[in-house]
C-alpha cells in the first residue's frame, strides 16, 4: 500500500489537528542526539529533577503487594480524596471524590473536557500566547477556536476587559493558564475574579490549567476554584508531572461537577480505561507526602529565571518580558528576524538547531510571530552553554 493510499483511510477529523510542536522539536533533537551531536534542548518542560525517592518507593511498594491490575477508570478512590484533600489545603476549594477524576496526564484531562462539553458550532476562547494542546483539542471537537490577543507590553496577562470582547452566544468555553505556558505569565487574584463573574454572567465554563500552579516566583498560589459557587462555571485541570517531577508517570486529574466528572469518565473508560495502577500509588504519596521538593525546586528555577533573563538581555536585537510563574523565557526576536533566512521564528529556531544545535520551540506554535521558547528546566551548565551557543548565532545576524 502507498503511503498516498494509506492517507485515504484517515479521516477529516484528524486532519483538523497536528503533531504537538514541543514533542516535535524533542523528537528533533533526540535524533540528534543520537547520532553523535552535543544538542542542548531547550524545548520539552520537564523538570531535570527526580522524581521524589518516597514516591519511587511507594511504586515499588504498589508493585510487591501486586497493585498492578485494573482500577476504575477515574482512579482509585483513596488518589482522588487525597488530590481534593490536597487542592483543598493548598486552595480552600471544596471538592467531593466522587468530582475529581485522575487521568493519564494533565493532557488528557484536557482533551475529555474539551470533547466531553463542546458541540459543532460552539466557541472556545483561547488567549494568545496559548499552550499547544489547546487549539487541536478545540479542532478535534468541532467547536471553534476563538483567539483573545493579549498585550505583551502588559505580560501577555488576560484581562476581563480583553476577554469580554471576544464573548458572543456561542462562547461555551474559556481556558486560562496561569501561570502560562509559554509565556510565564501570572494573573492578579483579582483579574481573575474578574474574569470568573464573567463566566457567571455570559453562562460559560471557565477552564483553569493549573499545570504550573506552584510555580509562581512573587505571588501566594491561588485557585479560582476556591470561589463561591465555583463549581457550576469553573472545571480545574490540573497536573502531578511538574509539582513532583513526575512527567512520565502520567498522572492528572480534572475537578468539576458530578455531571462533568461522570462525562468524562464515559469517555475514558472507552479510551484508557485507567491510569496505571503502580503510577496512582505514586501519586497518592506524592500529594499526601512532604512537599519540600516542590521548595527545592523552586528555590533552583528562581535561579535559573535570573540567569536566563539577564542573559538574554544582553543579546542584540532581544527583548524579554521577566516571566513571573512557571519555568520558560518566552523572547522576542523580532529585530533579528529581520535578517536573512531567518525572517520567522520557526526559520530562526530550525536554522539554530542545525548550525547551533540548541533546541528551542517558535512562536509560531503557540500563536505569536516574534518569538521562541526557552525551558530552562534544565541544569545551569546546558543553559549556560545553551545560551553562549544561542548568543553567537544572534551576533552573526545583527
Amino acid at each position: 500500500m502507498s503511503s498516498v493510499e494509506a492517507q485515504s483511510f484517515l479521516s477529516e477529523r484528524n486532519a483538523l489537528i497536528s503533531v504537538s510542536s514541543t514533542m516535535k522539536v524533542a523528537a528533533e533533537a533526540d535524533r540528534l542526539r543520537r547520532e553523535g551531536a552535543d544538542v542542548v534542548d531547550f524545548s520539552v518542560g520537564e523538570p531535570d529533577f527526580p522524581t521524589p525517592d518516597n514516591v519511587k518507593q511507594a511504586a515499588i511498594d504498589a508493585i510487591h503487594g501486586n497493585f498492578t491490575k485494573y482500577t476504575p477508570a477515574a482512579g482509585i478512590v483513596e488518589l482522588k480524596q487525597a488530590i481534593v484533600d490536597r487542592h483543598r489545603e493548598d486552595y480552600g476549594t471544596n471538592y467531593a471524590a466522587n468530582e475529581c477524576v485522575a487521568t493519564v496526564g494533565g493532557k488528557h484531562g484536557i482533551f475529555n473536557l474539551t470533547q466531553t462539553v463542546l458541540n459543532h458550532g460552539d466557541e472556545a476562547i483561547i488567549p494568545i500566547p496559548y499552550w499547544v494542546t489547546f487549539k487541536d483539542v478545540v479542532n478535534y471537537a468541532g467547536a471553534k477556536c476563538v483567539f483573545a490577543q493579549t498585550n505583551e507590553d502588559e505580560g501577555f496577562v488576560l484581562t476581563a476587559a480583553i476577554l469580554e470582547r471576544y464573548i458572543t452566544p456561542k462562547t461555551k468555553l474559556v481556558v486560562v493558564n496561569s501561570p502560562n505556558n509559554p509565556s510565564g505569565s501570572v494573573m492578579a487574584r483579582e483579574e481573575f475574579e474578574k474574569i470568573f463573574w464573567l463566566a457567571k454572567k455570559h453562562n460559560f465554563l471557565l477552564m483553569t490549567d493549573e499545570c504550573y500552579c506552584r510555580f509562581l516566583y512573587e505571588d501566594e498560589p491561588f485557585s479560582i476554584a476556591s470561589m463561591p459557587d465555583a463549581k457550576e462555571h469553573v472545571v480545574v485541570c490540573g497536573s502531578l508531572s511538574k509539582t513532583y517531577a513526575m512527567t512520565g508517570w502520567r498522572i492528572g486529574f480534572t475537578l468539576s461537577t458530578v455531571a462533568l466528572a461522570t462525562g468524562m469518565t464515559k469517555l475514558a473508560s472507552h479510551s484508557t480505561s485507567n491510569p496505571t495502577s503502580i503510577a496512582q500509588k505514586a501519586a497518592v504519596e506524592a500529594v499526601r507526602g512532604p512537599q519540600d521538593s516542590i521548595l527545592t525546586m523552586m528555590a533552583e528555577y528562581r535561579r535559573r529565571r535570573q540567569f536566563v533573563v539577564e542573559r538574554l538581555r544582553q543579546m542584540p536585537g532581544v527583548k524579554i518580558q521577566m516571566p513571573h510563574g512557571a519555568f520558560y523565557a518566552y523572547p522576542n526576536l523580532g529585530e533579528v528576524l529581520k535578517s536573512p533566512g531567518v525572517e520567522t521564528p520557526f526559520a530562526f529556531a530550525e536554522t539554530l538547531l542545525k548550525e547551533e544545535q540548541v533546541a528551542t520551540v517558535p512562536g509560531e506554535a503557540f500563536g505569536t510571530y516574534k518569538h521562541i521558547r526557552i525551558s530552562y528546566a534544565t541544569s545551569m551548565e546546558q543553559i549556560a552553554k545553551g545560551l553562549d551557543r544561542l548568543e553567537r548565532f544572534i551576533r552573526a545576524r545583527v
